[in-house]
């Protein structure tokens, strides 16, 4: 059996890991189908677990597993079995193996209720008041957010199940978009300083309204764009339509948003539009302005990028620094845990199994390569490695990031504060360790200044900075 943690070595070293995504739809005749359609396009958000809970308006329904959408409702039969026009679902990236933490979590509590409920995000009172919970007798089967969140609507004396939720979450603090189904509605929300991305469309032949993590997960299923779930908000979707409900006075003003960067560095996918922006075109202004900041190689021949997520990146520094950009790695789509070798001596081989340099483009050539970012710089070093047996002249590496020296507390499975190589080591002992001619890496002011003006100064760059705003 291989580990978890051997797996996360080789794929996710220089990466920062987004929790999860969601994605919910009502009132639509093939709503567990169209669900599944929502969580393919939101894969690249959690490829761990996967679950749907569907409502036929009396009863919920459950169906989730261990694995890719693709492998958990690849039978028809199963989601023949997801009755009912409303449905949400969810993909997970956490490592966790237990069974318990498949989400959504469904729910029996008083009065014969059903509820549902997943989440993007992270508490960061969660384990107060789990351990307050269990003093008090609650049960937990699993140890996820969520439950925490199902015990404390269960608790409420409030009327109705929206009322319940924004109770509850009056009592949490963290970073969250989260979403829940009960037996004839739909209710999301996203925390006071909208860290995590949640968005509004619509499928107007059918009259259905849809909410997921991304509105690339919209195109897919046919909807519309309406509008991203403001912070601090809680929307009631059900048969009478959209109604508003807040966490705090609507007169009052959110102190700050802190839209979470990493939305734009690395997690979402370029074809979605996330906190009113498009994806695509901050990433490609990421690249061209680390052409700007960091020195351009007089000699370079080429600009590539580490496929996929920095691709974009590598288009726009490429097309500032009027090099020519071409495809110098190709990323093998189709590796699984089965063909990984679990010898960690191995990891040499593994990398080769995911990347294959082309050497026709690369030989006896000064390449810039373009990634995204770097955290503890282990597979980074191998992929440099195999383009150096491809036989560049010289290797120059930029990074359209800054240097991450924090780690994140929002629901990012950022390492360890000492397991940051920018930690431990200068730029140039970097370099030195990754085995490149240069290294650079866009700066926090760059990177800033590249988003819309009235964004610059609502984005949550705590993983560069230190400045976390929720504690």
């Amino acid at each position: 059996m291989i580990e978890d943690s051997f797996f996360e070595d080789i794929e996710n070293d220089d990466k920062l890991g987004e929790d999860c995504g969601i994605f919910g739809i009502f009132n639509h005749p093939e709503a567990a189908k169209m669900t599944r359609f929502g969580l393919y396009a939101l894969q690249h958000r959690g490829q761990e677990a996967t679950g749907i809970v569907s409502s036929n308006g009396t009863n919920l329904y459950r169906h989730g597993g261990q694995g890719l959408v693709r492998d958990v409702f690849y039978d028809e039969k199963v989601l023949e079995q997801l009755f009912g026009e409303h449905a949400i679902g969810h993909n997970r990236s956490s490592k966790s193996t237990n069974p318990a933490n498949i989400q959504p979590l469904l729910v029996n509590y008083k009065s014969n209720r059903q509820l549902a409920a997943a989440i993007n995000g992270k508490l960061v009172n969660g384990n107060k008041l789990r351990e307050k919970m269990k003093d008090e007798g609650s049960i937990f089967t699993s140890n996820t957010d969520t439950e925490i969140i199902m015990h404390l609507v269960a608790k409420s004396r409030e009327d109705t199940t929206a009322e319940m939720i924004c109770e509850t979450l009056k009592q949490i603090e963290g970073a969250y978009s989260l979403i829940f189904l009960d037996k004839d509605e739909i209710i999301a929300a996203r925390d006071p300083h909208g860290v995590r991305p949640l968005s509004i469309g619509e499928i107007e032949e059918s009259e259905s309204f849809v909410v997921a993590s991304e509105t690339c997960a919209f195109d897919l299923v046919g909807a519309k764009f309406v509008r991203e779930v403001k912070p601090g908000e809680v929307v009631r979707i059900n048969k009478d339509g959209i109604k508003s409900l807040w966490l705090m006075p609507k007169a009052d003003k959110i102190p700050f948003k802190s839209n979470c960067i990493f939305e734009h560095i690395y997690f979402s996918r370029p074809d979605s539009n996330v906190f009113g922006t498009s994806v695509d075109s901050v990433r490609r202004a990421f690249g061209e302005m680390l052409a700007v900041e960091c020195e351009i190689p007089s000699n370079a021949d080429l600009v590539m990028g580490v496929p996929d997520s920095a691709i974009i990146a590598a288009i726009g520094y490429a097309a500032k620094a009027k090099i020519p950009y071409t495809m110098g790695l190709i990323r093998n789509h189709y590796v699984n845990r089965t063909f990984i070798s679990p010898d960690k001596k191995n990891r040499e081989f593994n990398m080769k199994v995911k990347f294959n340099p082309i050497v026709s483009q690369l030989k006896d050539k000064v390449v810039v390569v373009v990634d995204d970012s770097i955290v503890r710089g282990t597979t980074m070093r191998q992929i440099m490695k195999l383009i150096r047996a491809a036989g560049p002249k010289e290797i120059h590496l930029r990074i359209s990031s800054p240097t991450v020296l924090f780690p994140c507390l929002y629901g990012i499975n950022a390492k360890a504060g000492d397991e940051l190589i920018a930690n431990n080591k200068s730029i140039d002992e970097i370099r030195e360790y990754l085995g490149v001619d240069s290294l650079g890496f866009l700066s926090i002011d760059g990177m800033r200044s590249v988003l819309p003006e009235e964004k610059r100064e609502h984005c949550c760059c705590a993983c560069f900075d230190g400045k976390y705003p929720i504690l």
